[in-house]
């Protein structure tokens, strides 16, 4: 009987691999790594509670492992053929993020794990984003644009052969999962010869530095990295003294007792040198990223954040952006700033596991059980993205804040047509965990009627 490697560790061949290759390709990265694992050593070693909570909830093995990567597609044939590369690795696309209405030419999705073993061996996403030419008023540019990208091919023929052997066959051996990845890295692997000349470069440019970013190359070379940090305000802070300068706000909600969903910050994106079939030039995309992430937020939670980053910009669109930082402080004051506040109002999202059962005998509640210590309500990390929060790392990176001249125009089935697939809900699958957790749990405690 053929024996088949397991997607999770297919998945963790493969983002190890990116790693490597990017730190090769970008050595900046490979400090900002260094510098990420030391403030994360010091957060822990200041906050032995915090390290004794993600050990029993499982977290912080995964810690360092952890990774998310971005790409640029820019046509629905390479969407299409990147699911079924990633659906090899056991990610699914999740949510569909709309990053036009901060300026940018794209809409995306994250493909990660879905199953919450899966998340918890190896939770590496890739942030995949799709060029929408359609929103590009110079139209012969966008026909031109299109000519250019048909003529590519981002998936290798050996990938391609790999892939089609594991949706036969279920799966691949040892053997060929190590060939798979290799093949797979190549869709991934900078370019210094770009597939336009210069002055079509600059065209492209002018209508956008991410549909030059796109149209330009031979693939979707990874453009960013990604650690996890237990304290991004510390990373933040000691970039300019390992040589690395950092953008100047952190995207995403304010600092708070108890993190929430996602905090991000960058460090600015090389200028790396480019032939233009032959000629000398330069362009700039790829950069290192740093982000802190919290507990997921329930759809109110979430309208809550929507609200407050919204007054937060409209506020400082008024009196100038030096006060940002007060202002989004002010705006998320009255979200609570404790867990068990989050999950009683129903704010946040939980994962649930029994303790001792001699302790739930007397317990009448949940809030009961908790209490007494039978059982225990771990926050769900916050697994997906914020595309306010993308759009502003890209603006960053690529020069582009007086770029955003495209109106707010989703189109979710016109992506969900190119990518062969709906989009999973990403509220769904924090309840699902919430709920199978619980029941779970509480089945073990002997107080099924709680749920």
């Amino acid at each position: 009987m053929t024996t088949h490697m397991h997607p999770d560790k297919i998945r963790t061949l493969f983002s190890q691999a990116m790693s490597d290759m990017y730190r090769a390709e970008v050595p900046q990265y490979g400090t900002l790594m260094e510098l990420v694992r030391d403030v994360n050593d010091a957060a822990l070693k200041e906050n032995p509670a915090l390290k004794s909570r993600l050990e029993a909830a499982g977290e912080l093995d995964r810690l360092d492992v952890e990774r998310h990567g971005a790409i640029r597609l820019g046509t629905a044939q390479e969407l299409a053929a990147i699911r079924r590369m990633f659906a090899v690795m056991g990610m699914f696309p999740v949510s569909y993020y709309d990053l036009s209405v901060a300026g940018i030419p794209v809409h995306s999705t994250a493909f990660r794990p879905v199953e919450q073993a899966s998340l918890q061996a190896n939770p590496f996403r890739v942030f995949t984003s799709l060029l929408r030419l359609d929103l590009v008023e110079d139209r012969a540019l966008a026909e031109k644009s299109e000519q250019i990208l048909s003529k590519r091919q981002i998936v290798t023929d050996g990938a391609f052969a790999l892939i089609d052997m594991a949706e036969k066959q279920g799966g691949l051996t040892e053997e060929q999962a190590h060939k798979f990845v290799q093949e797979a890295l190549e869709t991934f692997r900078w370019h210094r010869d770009a597939t336009v000349d210069a002055q079509t470069y600059e065209q492209l440019v002018a209508a956008h530095r991410l549909i030059a970013d796109v149209v330009s190359f031979k693939g979707p070379h990874i453009n960013h990295l990604t650690p996890r940090t237990l304290d991004i305000d510390a990373v933040q802070a000691q970039m300019p003294s390992r040589g690395i300068a950092p953008k100047a706000v952190i995207e995403g909600p304010p600092r708070r007792k108890t993190d929430i969903l996602l905090r991000q910050t960058s460090f600015k994106a090389l200028d790396e040198e480019v032939l233009f079939q032959g000629v000398a030039g330069s362009h700039t995309a790829r950069f290192g990223e740093i982000e802190q992430r919290g507990v997921a937020l329930t759809p109110a939670g979430r309208e809550f954040y929507d609200k407050a980053l919204t007054q937060t910009r409209d506020a400082a669109s008024k009196s100038g952006a030096d006060n940002y930082t007060a202002l989004l402080e002010a705006a998320f004051s009255a979200l609570p700033d404790d867990l068990e506040t989050l999950r009683q109002e129903r704010l946040a999202f939980f994962r649930y596991r029994a303790t001792d059962k001699t302790l739930a005998s007397k317990a009448e509640n949940l809030s009961e059980l908790i209490a007494s210590g039978a059982l225990i309500a771990d926050p769900q990390i916050y697994e997906d993205f914020l595309p306010v929060s993308a759009a502003g790392i890209f603006q960053s990176n690529l020069g582009a804040e007086d770029q955003s001249n495209y109106s707010a125009s989703a189109n979710q089935d016109a992506f969900e047509a190119a990518l062969g697939t709906k989009v999973i809900d990403e509220m769904a699958l924090y309840a699902q965990i919430e709920i199978d957790s619980l029941t779970a749990a509480l089945a073990q405690l002997g107080q099924s009627h709680l749920c």
